[in-house]
């Protein structure tokens, strides 16, 4: 019988050599940043991940000196395989100089990203994160657009290149791309090798990243690497341990804690979680009712609340409390987290690095030279808290995004303090050429301030030519310091083309009033109604019926400074509130809200004694919820808008019956909308009741007494020039609401005038008053200014033309046909 041989085993294939890359990190690096490489450095080559160590002790190197950084992260690949998934590899790409080409698949849109820059880096320009899109059906994203720095006219770098990748998410969780243009309009050239392949990348949802991986088992990993035995992951992290600046650990916050100012108390809870090892937001605060300050605020762990996926519903926090000798105590505490904790997190310590790695947390991927040119480059240096819920950034930024590829006239711009998000502010095409029209008269509605909100949304809305309220652009406000609201005025202003108001409704807090004098300087500053209203119930809740009844006579029925000191001097003392210091203020201040100093200004005709609507009613308040915040003010901005495009229509297709036979009521008709012609015919109709006798005569100019009959007190003085036909009244109704008074339409009636002076009839009044405004301006207008005004006439005018001529192809070769001929007309007068 034949021996049977036993056959050896094959020996094992030799180690296949490996690759290993280092990076040095900055302290508590975030997330996912071992996917970022280190350029300019050549990687070093090992056999095996056990030799890198040895090659380590021969060669005296310590893993955790200086000389490696904060920390290490060792990516090991055999160099005879692909360390790609089985698509596309980025690092294979950058050696291989693949192009892109419609059908490449990623695994995800941040590979796609990173590919872009890679190839865009080896052809000589930079790119942007473009628009995205949703799915209807669960929000979630379906495509990325990647596109070339130049892309678009924001900015006068920028030259409208057509370059991009378009990548679309498939049913197999693939990305493709599916969209691209190569083309460039502009010259290309070499790209330093700084530019930033990955700013930040983001675990796909529902697995750990490999730092996190790591780090919670360094100590199993490194013994394994001493033991000889490969890493199955394939990802090494070496996290040096570090301690406070003294070695002890700082004091832990219990109840009863004191604390002389808020910022103090935010300093020491944000010093100890970085001690404890989690990271730290504002939470929401409280007011109080009777003057509206902050009474208590809550500092809590990042991780609170389940707004975002990083969330996860973290208790704890740190609340403290006002008291009355103006300190601040911890009255609420809770320590306990549903969490681990990462000790010594340096949440404290700012770098620019750390900065911009913030910067791309928040913004989802946006490029952060996006938001650097978005603010001109500067940086703000506020060191404020912040009232803006972070997941809100991620939010608008997406949507202003997505809003900018559909609306060229889109603008918005983020306040940027150390790279940490502030303050943001933006406004629609529609609403920045509604300011060319109605931006004399703006309302800056803060009155959110009323309630415990959550949001601090505010807007700045105007007053169209039908009397109905207009949006001028919208702003979540980081905190009430003087920097953020001059921070947004400014902002407001570079939006708006340098087109400053006359006059200007805000609150009367020293901030705003410091920010509007510094940003607005010569705009007519008038308080908010609704705060002196509150103010009122506080201070004047316990004086008697009559009180109210005279203090509402002084105030708004006053008609010389005279007749007022008189009278609030009188009601003062009868009361005995010489020392109180509310009313002591407010005659110090009266000139910014007492009617008979604020008639001589322009004002829209905006009441004095009440409060301009919300712009945005019931839809959005300060506690709305930040799933619904969009779809809410999209819903409410668009009924604004359908109940404005009615009144267009009604101004052009109705007409008011005359109540009398006076030739200007005929005019003002035909001019005005009906809204407004209401107001000058109920004025026409009133001039009737009143009697005018001639008081002075003197060359040219004549002064009239008109009084109501029956009425000697209500009388009041018409002074007019038969040379100019220029005329005023004392109660100076047109230089408050710009429409004429019965008082001067009783004079000019009794003078036979048949037509009312062109100056006098206002061009924001009338039906045509989107069109044609360059025509009407001032002759003290700045260039500037006009050409910002031909901009935005031009545009709207364009984007209307465009709507109706996309409506079929019979009337959009019509709309070619006719922007053909005009531009030949414009030709000819070149």
């Amino acid at each position: 019988m034949e021996k049977r041989q036993h056959r050896r085993p094959p020996p094992p294939p030799p180690p296949l050599p490996f690759e290993i890359h280092t990076l040095d990190l900055e302290p508590d690096p975030p997330e996912h940043t071992q996917h970022m490489y280190k350029k300019g450095k050549k990687d070093m080559v090992f056999d095996s991940i056990p030799s890198f160590f040895n090659n380590i002790k021969s060669s005296n190197s310590d893993p955790y000196s200086e000389e490696y950084g904060n920390a290490v992260i060792v990516r090991a690949y055999p160099l005879v395989m692909a360390r790609a998934n089985s698509n596309f590899n980025v690092e294979v790409g950058r050696e291989s100089g693949v192009e892109p080409h419609k059908g490449l698949e990623f695994d995800s849109a941040d590979d796609a990203r990173e590919f872009y820059n890679v190839y865009a880096t080896r052809v000589g320009f930079r790119t942007r994160t473009g628009q995205l899109y949703r799915s209807r059906s669960d929000g979630s994203v379906s495509s990325r657009r990647f596109v070339c720095s130049k892309e678009g006219f924001q900015l006068s770098s920028r030259t409208g290149c057509p370059a991009f990748i378009r990548v679309q998410r498939r049913d197999s969780g693939k990305w493709v791309i599916d969209q691209m243009h190569k083309d460039h309009n502009h010259e290309l050239g070499d790209v330093e090798e700084s530019h930033p392949l990955v700013l930040q990348q983001k675990a796909p949802m529902g697995r750990k990243s490999s730092v996190e991986v790591s780090s919670r088992k360094k100590l199993k990993l490194l013994a394994e690497v001493d033991d000889g035995q490969p890493c199955s992951s394939g990802s090494i992290s070496v996290k040096r341990v570090r301690t406070g600046a003294d070695g002890q650990p700082l004091a832990e916050p219990y109840a009863g804690l004191v604390f002389t100012s808020a910022d103090e108390a935010y300093n020491f809870y944000v010093r100890y979680a970085d001690e404890a090892g989690f990271k730290t937001r504002i939470g929401q605060l409280f007011r109080s009712k009777n003057d509206g300050s902050i009474t208590s605020r809550r500092f809590v762990c990042s991780k609170e609340g389940f707004q975002h996926p990083s969330r996860v519903g973290c208790g704890a926090f740190m609340r403290i409390k006002r008291q009355e000798s103006g300190t601040w105590m911890v009255d609420r505490l809770q320590k306990g987290h549903n969490h681990d904790l990462e000790p010594h997190t340096g949440t404290h310590k700012k770098s620019s690095t750390a900065s911009k790695k913030f910067i791309d947390e928040v913004n989802g991927g946006l490029d952060s030279l996006d938001l650097l040119e978005i603010n001109n480059g500067v940086h703000f240096n506020s060191s404020q808290g912040n009232n803006i819920g972070s997941e809100w950034y991620r939010l608008l930024l997406d949507y202003f995004q997505s809003r900018q590829a559909e609306d060229t006239g889109f603008f918005y711009s983020v306040e940027v303090d150390n790279g940490v998000c502030m303050s943001m502010f933006w406004a629609d095409g529609r609403s920045r050429f509604a300011c060319s029209q109605f931006g004399d008269v703006i309302v800056v509605d803060t009155s959110y301030r009323k309630t415990n909100y959550l949001v601090p949304f505010a807007t700045f809305v105007g007053v169209n030519h039908h009397k109905q309220p207009v949006l001028l652009g919208c702003a979540l406000i980081a905190n009430e310091s003087k920097e953020s609201f001059i921070w947004l005025f400014r902002t407001w202003l570079r939006a708006m083309s340098g087109c400053r108001p006359k006059s200007i409704i805000a609150d009367q807090d020293m901030a705003i009033q410091q920010a509007i004098a510094h940003v607005f300087p010569g705009t007519r500053h008038r308080f908010s109604m609704w705060q002196i209203r509150e103010k009122e119930r506080e201070n004047l809740r316990s004086m008697s019926t009559e009180f109210n009844y005279e203090y509402e006579k002084c105030i708004y029925e006053s008609q010389t400074n005279a007749e007022f000191n008189t009278m609030w001097n009188a009601l003062v003392n009868k009361y005995g509130l010489k020392e109180n210091a509310w009313l002591k203020e407010m005659y110090e201040k009266r000139e910014s809200w007492v009617p008979l100093y604020l008639r001589g200004t322009f004002f829209a005709g905006i009441p004095m004694n009440e409060s301009m609507e919300s712009f945005f009613g019931t839809f959005l308040n300060a506690e709305t919820p930040l799933g619904d915040f969009i779809a809410r003010y999209e819903q409410a901005l668009e009924q604004r808008r359908e109940e404005e495009r009615k009144e267009d229509f009604n101004s052009s297709n109705l007409q008011a019956y005359l109540q009398t036979k006076e030739p200007i009521e005929e005019q003002c008709r035909r001019l005005y909308t009906l809204r407004v012609f209401q107001i000058f015919q109920k004025e026409l109709l009133q001039c009737y009741n009143y009697l005018g006798i001639k008081s002075y005569e003197e060359g040219t100019i004549s002064r009239y007494s008109v009084r109501r009959c029956g009425n000697e007190i209500e009388k009041h003085t018409v002074t007019f020039s038969a040379s100019n036909f220029d005329v005023s009244c004392s109660c100076q109704m047109f230089e408050f609401e710009g429409v004429l008074c019965r008082h001067v339409l009783r004079v000019f009636i009794m003078l036979d005038i048949r037509e009312i002076p062109s100056c006098y009839l206002l061009h924001r009044w009338t039906r045509n008053a989107e069109h044609g405004i360059v025509c009407d301006v001032d002759s003290g207008v700045s260039f500037q200014e006009l050409k910002a005004l031909m901009v935005w006439s031009l545009r709207e005018t364009a984007c209307k033309y465009i709507e109706s001529g996309t409506t079929s192809l019979e009337k959009y070769r019509l709309a070619c046909d006719i922007m053909r001929e005009g531009a030949k007309k414009i030709c000819r007068h070149r």
